[in-house]
């Protein structure tokens, strides 16, 4: 322990060293021009490329003012709100569907996507010793972490893996899109023995099944679930299956798919990128932060209270300090997030079997409450609306599903966008992504050791 002291003791004086000589005056970025994050000072994304992909649409432009919209969400020119109404009203799962659209950029006839399906079946087992070698032996508390390692582990197990030609990337995209729920899946099994000290079960892989449904039968120890259930995933995952190519982890793969390298290189960063809080992982905040306003508001159906509460989060002095009301506001959308609408309006219908409407009903008042809060305590004028983070963990939370295979099950959604976008970027893009920093140091004369003195 006398150690670790004196270890951390050195450590924070080379953190102050560190310090000393870096940082920014936030005038600088003004002053040249910095366009942070690669946004606009309007808060539009800077121009990077060009796509068939998606289409996210949250305000309109009008004599240089933003002006806030309806949200809008498309793939490939359909509207997202089209594919999952179409999906319910024939009684059918559509996440194979979705990808296949994205990835070819055209509605599959029943022929294609029955040939589609099948071929997703098939890649859905894993290498043989996969498991074994590179989830079992070397467990992770985390299960995007466990999902970027096996990502990168299965190039080994391709006989020609840094073959970029469509036709080798389309055969990888394929087979990531099948077997990364198998990948998520046995890593929460492997979590659960060595860290939760709980029972790990492997159920073989059932290759008539759809994508949701072969999660939540690999999920549950007694392999059973509801057409109902299956197909609430299935809805979740359309809607998390492609958000345009400006989102930050899309953009990580466009970014090392321009210089050449592996698919599975690429999509092993997207994955560490939809990992962060600011992107993928803030499902699992909100889930965190509603924990403890359910536990602090005594009464569910106080706004004032629970007003209060909201106040306190922005003031810093609740949640977990950063002042964010997780859930809400977007880069894009405004006045709505489709997502959120669409979730939102299933949610209302599962709540009612599942005996939580006093729980969505506290989700609604929170959503209600937040741009007044906003407004009141910070002053800020910004139309903000409820995004997909802010319903995506309450309905994983109605289908049983663990808060730490949240951000894991977008990851396996959004596999389907990500591997779009590559193929798009190392058919079509043509140049490496390289944009600029403009250097802040000044020349310096080089100084013998010995004539160096501390400050």
């Amino acid at each position: 322990m006398a150690g670790k002291i004196v270890y951390d003791d050195k450590l924070t004086e080379l953190c102050d060293e560190y310090r000393r000589y870096n940082g920014f005056n936030a005038q600088d970025y003004l002053t040249y021009g910095v366009k942070r994050g690669l946004r606009n000072p309007d808060g539009t994304g800077v121009m990077a490329g060009l796509t068939r992909i998606c289409n996210v649409h949250g305000f309109m432009i009008a004599d240089g003012e933003r002006i806030p919209d309806e949200g809008k969400l498309t793939y490939r020119g359909y509207d997202v709100n089209d594919i999952v109404n179409a999906c319910v009203a024939e009684n059918r799962f559509g996440f194979e569907e979705t990808a296949w659209l994205l990835l070819f950029g055209n509605l599959p006839d029943q022929k294609h996507l029955s040939r589609f399906k099948d071929i997703l079946g098939r890649y859905r087992e894993l290498p043989h010793d996969f498991a074994e070698d590179m989830i079992m032996k070397l467990p992770s508390k985390d299960i995007m972490n466990k999902l970027a390692h096996s990502v990168l582990g299965l190039y080994t197990f391709d006989d020609n893996p840094d073959d970029t030609s469509l036709e080798n990337s389309m055969k990888q995209s394929i087979q990531l899109l099948a077997c990364l729920p198998t990948i998520m899946t046995y890593a929460y099994q492997v979590k659960r023995r060595a860290f939760d000290k709980a029972s790990m079960f492997f159920h073989p892989v059932d290759l008539s099944l759809s994508t949701s449904e072969s999660i939540l039968r690999a999920l549950r120890m007694d392999m059973k679930f509801t057409d109902s259930e299956a197909k609430l995933l299935d809805l979740c995952m359309i809607l998390h299956a492609e958000h345009g190519g400006g989102n930050n982890s899309t953009f990580a793969t466009r970014v090392l798919s321009s210089s050449g390298t592996d698919t599975y290189s690429a999509i092993a960063a997207a994955i560490g990128s939809l990992k962060g809080p600011r992107h993928g992982g803030a499902n699992l905040r909100v889930r965190t932060m509603m924990n403890e306003l359910k536990q602090d508001v005594k009464n569910w159906q106080d706004e004032d209270e629970i007003y209060n509460h909201l106040a306190a989060i922005i003031r810093k002095e609740k949640s977990d300090g950063t002042g964010l009301i997780y859930g809400f506001g977007h880069a894009v959308y405004t006045l709505s997030d489709p997502r959120a609408v669409i979730l939102k309006r299933t949610a209302a219908k599962i709540a009612q079997e599942k005996n939580m409407v006093a729980e969505f009903d506290l989700y609604k008042t929170v959503e209600k409450l937040t741009p007044r809060v906003m407004r009141d305590v910070k002053g800020s004028s910004k139309v903000i609306c409820a995004n997909v983070d802010f319903y995506s963990g309450f309905v994983y939370d109605m289908l049983g599903i663990p808060s730490e295979m949240f951000t894991p099950l977008f990851a396996v959604s959004r596999i389907a966008g990500w591997c779009a976008h590559r193929m798009e970027e190392v058919t079509y893009g043509g140049r490496i992504i390289r944009p600029a920093y403009r250097s802040m140091v000044h020349s310096k004369p080089y100084l013998p050791l010995s004539d160096r003195t501390d400050g």
